[in-house]
C-alpha cells in the first residue's frame, strides 16, 4: 500500500509503502471491541467503597426483646434497613482488570491501523518540529490539513515545542511512538503518523 508524505506546511514530501500485514487487514470490529474494552477495564482505579454493617460504628446491643412487641426481630442497630446503618451489597476495593492475550492486543492494534488505512483517515507526514511552541502557529497548520480530531504519533520523542503547542488544541492527542494503542486510535477521527513511527511500527511487528 502506497501513501503520499506530506508536511505540517501541507506539502508534498514524497511517499512511502506501508505494510499491508499491518495497515492492509480487514478490520475486525470483534477484536477491537475486546481490545477497547480491556484498556478501560485495566484503568479503572477499583478503589469505590462503601461502610457495610461490619464497618458501622453503632451499638451491637438488641434494640428490644425478641418476642411480644410486634416488630421484626433485630439484633443490632448496624443491620441496613436502619438509618445510619451500613450499605447492603455496596461496591467493594476490587481488581477490574481481565486477561487478554498478547498475541490478541497485537492483532487488534495491526486492525486499528487498518481501519484507518481503510477508511482513508490515515495521514503520514514527515515530521513533527516547529521552531516554537506556539499554539496559534500549530492551529493554523492544522487547518490547512484538516485536522480537527487526530491522533498524532512521533518518533520515539516528542519535540518540545510541538508538544507544547498542541497540549491546548481539543481533540488533538500526541504521543510516542511506544504510547500507541488502539482506544486512542479509535477515539479520534483520523490517525497521524510521522515517517519515523512507521519505520518504528513496521519494525515492532516484523
Amino acid at each position: 500500500m502506497k501513501l503520499d508524505i506530506t508536511t505540517l506546511e501541507g506539502e508534498g514530501a514524497g511517499s512511502v509503502e506501508l505494510d499491508e500485514a499491518i495497515f492492509g487487514l480487514e478490520p475486525r470490529a470483534d477484536l477491537l471491541q475486546r481490545m477497547v474494552r480491556w484498556q478501560l477495564a485495566k484503568r479503572r482505579a477499583g478503589t469505590h467503597a462503601v461502610q457495610n454493617r461490619s464497618d458501622v460504628n453503632r451499638t451491637r446491643k438488641k434494640l428490644y426483646k425478641q418476642k411480644g412487641t410486634g416488630n421484626a426481630r433485630h439484633g443490632a442497630a448496624s443491620a441496613p434497613q436502619f438509618r445510619g446503618g451500613g450499605r447492603a451489597f455496596g461496591p467493594v476495593v476490587r481488581d477490574h482488570g481481565h486477561d487478554l492475550p498478547k498475541k490478541v492486543r497485537a492483532l487488534a492494534l495491526r486492525h486499528a491501523l487498518s481501519s484507518k488505512a481503510k477508511s482513508e483517515t490515515l495521514i503520514v507526514i514527515d515530521d513533527v518540529k516547529l521552531a516554537e511552541g506556539k499554539t496559534k502557529v500549530l492551529s493554523e497548520r492544522f487547518g490547512k490539513l484538516g485536522l480537527s480530531s487526530a491522533l498524532i504519533i512521533g518518533g520515539a520523542e516528542i519535540d518540545a515545542n510541538f508538544g507544547r503547542a498542541a497540549r491546548n488544541l481539543p481533540q488533538i492527542d500526541v504521543l510516542p511512538v511506544q504510547g500507541i494503542n488502539v482506544y486512542d486510535i479509535l477515539r479520534r477521527e483520523k490517525l497521524v503518523l510521522t515517517r519515523a513511527a512507521v519505520d518504528a511500527l513496521e519494525a515492532r511487528f516484523k
